[in-house]
């Protein structure tokens, strides 16, 4: 009979408390403020306050450098390769492809990882919208960059309204062998460059949430690494949209009075930002949650149209994506792991 005492639940630490409140009212400012400005792209304007809160828990100069270059520089990239090469499908991909690598490269080199993360989780999302004809691509690169420098005002903020109490542990990243790297870099920007091409060929332009869960669960940047990602994050998109569907029930027909819905915002937030804290582990289930919300608040509700189909067309798509994705990576794990040059380390 074992005598082993259960494990204790952990707790919100005085720190944990503080982030959970900067993740969900720097997640709120940010949809208030693209609500009453009415601005375009209202995807950018929650979903940046919220990565930058929550996958980043302290805010230095470094951090802001990264987080501000990467929009400049995918904003760029997306004007310079869409005006030019979008009429030259095989060219368009090559491009899009070396794009996407080089983030990668950073990502599993690490000290840059945030300016890579960054910029192939924006990429991903402009060159979704860039690629149709109706689309101003003006107007999509500038409310990226507008949406970038609020949320970096909207963290700084919420740094200076609910400081840690706590100095934090830098994180320590181990040194990688040079083959591993090859590996990260050539199965993340293979996976999520497939995953471009294919929303392009079916035309699934209503797809933008299914096409993000496939480029967050690359964050893991190994196939074993997604696959429990992509499990977490299916059960966290599960959950955000029930809870989107509970509070559009709450709303009812009120989708246009704003302090109504950036309650039932918070609330949502509020809940979701606690379990990513708890959770400890990245891009998880309180993540996954925390994104559906921002992207059904933020893209698809607005005083003329609710969010009820958009919920339960997101987590379908969502999860018909993930599995083909999750294929994919299988494929190109067995065949980079062919080759010494390329292949994982064990882990």
């Amino acid at each position: 009979m074992s005598t082993e005492a259960p494990a204790t639940p952990r707790r919100l630490s005085a720190n944990d408390l503080r982030q959970t409140l900067r993740i969900a009212f720097g997640g709120l400012t940010g949809l208030v403020v693209a609500k009453l400005m009415g601005w375009n792209y209202g995807v950018f304007f929650t979903v940046f306050p919220m990565f930058l809160l929550a996958m980043i828990p302290v805010l230095n100069a470094h951090v802001v450098r990264q987080f501000l270059a990467s929009a400049v520089a995918t904003g760029l990239e997306v004007t310079l390769v869409m005006g030019l090469t979008q009429h030259m499908p095989l060219i368009n991909l090559g491009l899009v492809f070396l794009m996407f690598a080089g983030r990668f490269r950073l990502m599993a080199r690490g000290p840059l990882f945030l300016f890579g993360a960054n910029g192939v989780l924006t990429l991903s999302i402009m060159l979704h919208f860039a690629s149709y004809p109706n689309t101003d691509v003006y107007d999509l690169v500038f409310s990226n960059g507008v949406a970038s420098a609020l949320a970096v005002l909207i963290a700084g903020l919420m740094h200076a309204l609910f400081p840690d109490i706590e100095p934090r542990q830098p994180p320590i990243r181990p040194a990688k062998p040079a083959q591993q790297v090859r590996h990260e870099t050539l199965i993340g920007s293979l996976t999520v460059t497939l995953s471009f091409a294919v929303f392009q060929t079916l035309d699934l332009r209503d797809s933008l949430s299914a096409q993000m869960a496939t480029v967050l669960i690359l964050f893991a940047l190994t196939y074993p690494g997604a696959r429990v990602s992509a499990v977490k994050r299916a059960v966290g998109a599960l959950l955000g949209c029930n809870l989107a569907l509970l509070l559009q029930l709450l709303l009812y027909n009120q989708n246009h009075h704003v302090i109504l819905v950036a309650l039932a915002f918070w609330l949502g937030l509020m809940l979701f930002a606690r379990v990513h804290i708890l959770e400890g582990s990245g891009s998880a289930v309180g993540f996954g949650g925390l994104t559906t919300l921002g992207i059904l608040f933020g893209q698809y509700l607005s005083p003329g149209q609710d969010l009820v189909f958009s919920a339960l067309y997101r987590f379908s798509s969502m999860a018909v994506a993930l599995v083909a994705t999750l294929a994919a990576m299988a494929c190109l794990n067995r065949l980079l792991n062919r080759w010494p040059a390329t292949r994982a380390q064990p882990t």
